[in-house]
């Protein structure tokens, strides 16, 4: 009976096959000698677990429908997280002298012979989904869980600034598994931030408790409370980690902390403010890793994509980015200078701060107090024979007119300014002090820019848009069916989100927009003409998105003025 082949019985229970498909399987593997397993994995299209339970079922390997409350939280960190990462498990039970695990790859021998030396438990794998896996190790590893261990055990010392050790070496050697409770408590809140994606880690004084929130794609998420007590401790600790003056709390400073994670580097950008009931600290993280933009990665609109080619393949003139602060037009403008970074140009940038380092191409940070503005640093730039110039900001008249000036004698000119839509950016710099004629002449176009979070793919689902709902995207009753919004889970924390994806409003200087830029003519006008040859708005590009399912009404909302057009 095909039955008795527990590849065939799971198969069968599955119900992914049927008796005669079983049975032209077995006799094949009878007829050929090759084994069940491989015309299985060639023939049969399998999902996760039904991979799994066949991957157990050959090898006699137990499966198990794994979740997070199947295992002790005790039994559980007796390996590293970077180890339960690394190897895709994570201990169960303890049975005895047996550590049963619960692999996504049970077959590693090499991932048993760690956790065995590691523990000094004899390792009895069981089989289980990757998701379910990895979703169990975000779970027991959450930075919650971590801290709470962690404060559990502490014994609060005097000062836990200096030890002797350098700023470098500390940071090293942050997540090692011998450090003392606070610098564990300290790297837990750096591994959860960075496990969860986080941009920026904000460490704030309350009255009653240090409260730890993590800002992920753009909106700030409670993490952890921390114990008052432990407050002055955390702090003095990360400003040895960050090379900064522990005894110095009554002033703003700023350092940096380069650590490793699963064999990424990141750049943490520290930041202390002297506040009512102690200093807060924010943790900008920086992939250091994420040094290569692909702008077809970052600009995912073909038609928007081709638009900006279309204005960076200009020899020369000024092409400006708008948006609030977290809009993302620095990973655009990095993405752009990817694209235009080849040996025959000289690139030039002047930042304030530098964020990534970019091969190939020279960075210079602007610092006010030794004199180093952006006006003054152009200047100098000018005078290196640069093909293309990067200004992190327009600030003023005398930076305004020095960009200008640059793009009207040969130079591509890459900028921002913070205006509301591409338009506004006009009438931005003629209040700033440049001459209409000189903005018609320069300008070769503007980007505006917003993120919005798109939909979890693990919990997005259909569902029946509300009135206000409908009448916003004007779509056909078959559209509506298609809207989707986010339910909720442990992938995305909860939220419905998971990610972000940019909209742009792309403006690009025609001959008739010209002339009515010369004209003065207001930003209305220009918005108009501009949508007549072709522009699409921030308005219609996010409702684009909300039809095609990757986001929705309320986030749009969050973010584009719907209402404005």
């Amino acid at each position: 009976m095909s039955e008795n082949d527990p590849i065939i019985a799971v198969l069968l229970n599955e119900k992914v096959l049927d008796e005669a498909r079983a049975r032209t399987l077995l006799d094949r593997h009878e007829a050929t000698g090759e084994s069940l397993l491989s015309i299985v994995k060639r023939e049969v299209s399998l999902d996760d677990e039904q991979s799994a339970k066949v991957l157990a079922a050959a090898h006699n390997i137990e499966f198990v429908n794994l979740s997070p409350d199947m295992i002790d939280p005790m039994v559980a960190h007796l390996i590293s997280q970077e180890v339960a990462n690394r190897y895709g498990a994570i201990p169960i039970r303890k049975e005895s002298h047996e550590l049963i695990v619960a692999m996504s790859s049970p077959l590693n021998l090499r991932a048993r012979d760690e956790i065995e030396l590691k523990t000094g438990y004899k390792v009895i794998p069981v089989a289980a989904t990757p998701q379910a896996v990895n979703q169990a190790i975000r779970f027991h590893f959450d930075v919650a869980n971590l801290t709470k261990q962690t404060i559990a055990s502490m014994r609060l010392k005097g000062d836990a600034g200096d030890d002797g050790k350098s700023a470098a070496d500390k940071s090293e050697r942050l997540f090692d598994a011998d450090n003392d409770p606070i610098t564990k408590l300290v790297a837990s809140i750096i591994q959860g931030g960075i496990d969860a994606r986080a941009s920026d880690i904000h460490i704030e004084p309350q009255e009653a408790d240090l409260r730890i929130r993590y800002r992920v794609d753009g909106l700030l998420r409670r993490a952890i409370d921390i114990p008052v007590s432990a407050q002055r401790e955390v702090v003095s600790q990360l400003k040895v980690l960050a090379d900064m003056d522990i005894s110095e709390r009554r002033v703003p400073q700023d350092g940096h902390i380069t650590v490793r994670r699963e064999d990424r580097e990141y750049d943490l950008r520290v930041s202390s403010l002297p506040a009512v009931g102690g200093e807060k600290i924010v943790l900008r993280i920086l992939d250091k890793n994420a040094g290569r933009w692909s702008l077809d990665r970052v600009v995912t609109s073909a038609q928007d994509n081709k638009r900006i080619r279309d204005l960076v393949a200009n020899p020369y003139g000024m092409i400006l980015l708008t948006g609030p602060t977290g809009s993302g037009k620095t990973t655009t403008l990095y993405s752009v200078l990817q694209l235009v970074n080849t040996p025959e140009r000289n690139i030039v940038t002047v930042e304030d701060p530098v964020e990534y380092r970019l091969s190939g191409i020279t960075q210079v940070q602007v610092k006010p107090v030794a004199g180093v503005t952006f006006a003054s640093t152009l200047r100098s730039i000018l005078r290196q024979d640069p093909n293309i110039i990067l200004i992190g900001e327009i600030r003023d008249l005398e930076t305004a007119e020095i960009a200008v000036s640059a793009a009207l004698t040969g130079h591509l000119v890459l900028s921002t300014l913070h205006t509301n839509d591409a338009a506004g950016a006009v009438s931005r710099l003629v209040s700033i002090g440049i001459a209409p004629f000189l903005v018609a002449s320069s300008l070769l176009g503007v980007v505006a820019q917003r993120l919005v979070r798109t939909l979890c793919p693990k919990c997005k689902e259909l569902h029946v848009p509300a009135e206000e709902e409908c009448r916003l995207i004007g779509s056909t009753p078959a559209a509506k069916k298609r809207l989707y919004r986010g339910k909720g889970c442990h992938n995305c924390y909860g939220s419905g989100y998971l990610g972000r994806k940019s909209l742009y409003e792309i403006l690009c200087v025609s001959p008739a927009i010209n002339r009515m830029i010369v004209d003065g003519r207001s930003d209305a006008a220009i918005k108009e003409q501009a949508i007549g040859e072709g522009m699409r708005t921030l308005r219609t590009s996010a409702l684009d998105e909300v039809r095609s399912g990757v986001t929705t009404i309320d986030e749009i909302m969050r973010v584009v003025d719907l209402k404005s057009e």
